[in-house]
């Protein structure tokens, strides 16, 4: 399934986190299926998400755009440096 269609299901769904700290709780407490990062995210931030994802067994993507325009297609006035679609890593809807 495509990235966009992934993001926009779920904030209809309304099972979006957004922001940096959110996430890495989220992760550790192994409760998301998807990870997606702006292209542009600081590369400490980065290799934090990848390290805790990689240990949690969650998907982590890239979104092939800056985190103004990640935000933006959220619908959301603010940028959006990283997000993720909550569900358990069994749920094989994506």
């Amino acid at each position: 399934m495509e990235l966009k269609k992934i993001i926009k299901d779920a904030i209809k769904d309304n099972k979006v986190i957004m922001g940096y700290n959110k996430v890495i709780k989220k992760i550790k407490v192994k409760q998301l299926k998807l990870v997606v990062y702006a292209n542009n995210i600081p590369k400490d931030k980065l290799d934090n998400i990848v390290y805790n994802a990689k240990l949690s067994g969650v998907d982590v993507k890239e979104y092939p755009d800056d985190n103004v325009n990640l935000g933006l297609f959220c619908g959301k006035p603010f940028s959006v440096g990283v997000l993720a679609i909550e569900g358990s890593k069994n749920d094989n809807s994506i």
